[in-house]
């Protein structure tokens, strides 16, 4: 029994509005930047620097209390999350205003609270140099990855692909830092990871409609790169949004359960996923067209029957 069933013989023009996307997203992709640059993003403590201490309590901790009674004390932005078994804790303070005595000052705040419930197993004072350090190994992944994407798309289709696959990669990447400048959901080493699976989630759907694209170059030879493009993203659609559907439900619920240790992870997840969709479909094949594929297509060459079933008319541009 079929719980949701999506068209598989659409015909929808998308190259018609490829102009309207492409305003449409240079201006997010410049809005972002300029947020990134006069905003900024809120940046969590393992790139600003603070306090984490490590507490065992000496039975089941309740991070929810917990929470509460540190965020009375008026410390800032405040992690609190479960360390292993079940009695340890880990509590993440922001670097405090007022340099190294503000910093020791919340240390003796959180012992003055816990010291009669809870070992103190570690504390320790993240500094900016540490957090510099972070930041830079974070940006080294994402342009890592964003190269490597390049390298293997190149070798593996053409390099019309490859540059296709690297812009609209970048563009996803461009909107989901400019959703946390506005936002100013905290930006942690968790939002690094759900940037760079972000980074897969953009490049898979791409490289699928990229796929279908590049069979249907050499079936139809004959027919104009829009229409072409129109058939192959048709051809995708079920497919592109029933991975995208599926994909939301999970990650809404980890979203709305997960609680606030993992919420800028999915927050940015879910935004990522949004925006790898439409990237897929109204950034990577216009960026074909942009980048001339098939330039030396002969007007003599003849139409290829296609070799297996199934396959879409071709929509109008």
């Amino acid at each position: 029994m079929k719980l949701l069933s999506l068209p598989q013989d659409t015909k929808i023009p998308f190259m018609r509005w490829r102009k309207t996307a492409a305003i449409l997203s240079a201006a997010l992709c410049v809005l972002s930047l300029a947020l990134f640059g006069v905003v900024k993003m809120n940046f969590g403590i393992d790139f600003e620097g603070g306090t984490v201490v490590e507490l065992r309590f000496q039975g089941p901790a309740d991070v929810g209390e917990i929470r509460r009674d540190v965020g009375a004390l008026n410390l800032g932005d405040v992690q609190i999350v479960e360390f292993g078994a079940p009695t340890d804790v880990l509590i993440r303070v922001e670097k405090q205003p007022g340099g190294e005595a503000a910093q020791q000052r919340a240390i003796i705040l959180l012992r003055d609270l816990y010291e009669a419930d809870a070992e103190f197993r570690r504390v320790e004072v993240v500094g900016p140099r540490v957090s510099g350090e972070l930041a830079q190994a974070g940006l080294i992944a994402v342009v890592g990855a964003l190269l490597a994407i390049m390298v293997y798309i190149w070798l593996r289709f053409e390099w019309h692909f490859a540059i296709g696959a690297l812009l609209t990669t970048l563009h996803d990447v461009i909107l989901t830092i400019g959703i946390f400048s506005l936002t100013q959901i905290e930006f942690n080493l968790s939002s690094i990871a759900a940037v760079l699976t972000i980074v897969g989630y953009s490049l898979n759907d791409t490289v699928v409609v990229y796929d279908r694209v590049r069979e249907n170059l050499r079936r139809y030879k004959k027919l104009p790169m829009p229409e072409l493009l129109n058939m192959s993203i048709n051809q995708m659609l079920a497919r592109t949004l029933m991975t995208s559907i599926t994909t939301l439900l999970a990650l809404g619920a980890l979203f709305i359960f997960g609680g606030e240790v993992i919420q800028s992870f999915t927050f940015a997840m879910i935004f990522g996923v949004v925006v790898g969709t439409y990237s897929s479909i109204f950034i990577a094949a216009p960026l074909l067209i942009t980048l001339n594929l098939r330039p030396d297509r002969k007007s003599g060459d003849e139409e290829e029957e296609p070799t297996t079933d199934g396959d879409a008319a071709p929509a109008s541009a």
